[in-house]
């Protein structure tokens, strides 16, 4: 018995130790990855400045040719929505929302609700900017892990996690963009 009470008294303090260590970890994350495009910005903001365009370069079609994804609002306006629900669990279901399109700045920003295989949420945004005689994309997303979830930013590595994903993307944006 005394050894059992000592297994808890060690658990608990251990336990009592990772949510202070959490309590001190930022829950904001960002992730975001670039791509040259030997293309005018108008022509790769073209294939970014919609759901339905972004659509197009998704990398998360590939998991599942037969999502079924389900088109609401006006296309390339705040509003636009797309939800979409796959049984393969590394897809999942989710909506994704268009909130704002900065035709000038040539940024889209987004709200992504996943609903499986776990529950979160993520603002996302793709800017397109001029460089040299093309463009450059940047694709990324803010969110917040909350706490004591904190702790998984110790072991987690977003380039890992997401990187080869964003560069499928990425470059799925680049042949489309650089298509005559």
């Amino acid at each position: 018995m005394r050894t059992f009470k000592r297994i808890i008294l060690f658990l608990t303090t251990v336990l009592i130790i990772l949510l202070v260590w959490a309590a001190f970890i930022s829950g904001d994350c960002k992730y975001e990855k670039s791509i040259s495009i030997n293309a005018p910005v108008e022509k790769v903001w073209q294939n970014t400045n919609s759901l339905k365009a972004m659509d197009q370069w998704s990398p998360w079609n590939d998991l599942d040719p037969g999502m079924k994804k389900d088109w609401i609002g006006t296309t390339g306006q705040p509003g636009e929505k797309v939800c979409w629900d796959s049984k393969n669990k590394n897809a999942g279901k989710g909506c994704q929302e268009l909130k704002k399109v900065d035709e000038a700045g040539k940024r889209i920003d987004t709200e992504i609700k996943f609903l499986t295989p776990y529950e979160s949420e993520a603002k996302a945004y793709v800017i397109v900017v001029p460089e040299g005689n093309g463009s450059k994309a940047t694709w990324g997303f803010t969110s917040q892990i909350p706490y004591p979830f904190t702790l998984m930013k110790l072991f987690m590595n977003m380039e890992d996690a997401i990187g080869k994903d964003y560069q499928k993307g990425l470059s799925g944006l680049k042949a489309l963009s650089e298509k005559p």
